[in-house]
């Protein structure tokens, strides 16, 4: 790890792949409904940011592994913050699907 690494957002492919290899983690969407209809990660929950307090109702265990994802990373970072503050101590920012490289599907 480099001394500017800190400065790089975090890589959402990185993300994906560690989500995927853990059993009954959770992806979470923080964008707005619009955004995520018009495309998402495909297995992703939308929870937007202004709504994040009612995660409880999809997710009851505090100990869940959730990854969080919005546009940029920006959202994610608040949402995670917010997350751990409720008690959600497995939450990680994945940044932004702006760089995601994967399939998105829209509804």
């Amino acid at each position: 790890m480099g001394f500017f690494d800190f400065l790089r957002g975090a890589d959402i492919n990185e993300g994906i792949k560690e989500y995927a290899g853990i059993d009954g983690a959770v992806l979470l969407d923080v964008r707005a409904p619009q955004e995520y209809q018009a495309g998402h990660i495909p297995g992703s929950q939308n929870i937007p940011l202004q709504e994040i307090g009612r995660v409880s109702a999809a997710v009851s265990e505090k100990d869940t592994p959730l990854f969080v994802y919005c546009h940029s990373g920006a959202r994610s970072r608040q949402a995670v913050n917010e997350l751990r503050r409720m008690g959600y101590q497995n939450a990680k920012n994945i940044g932004g699907i702006s760089a995601y490289a994967g399939k998105v599907e829209s509804t």
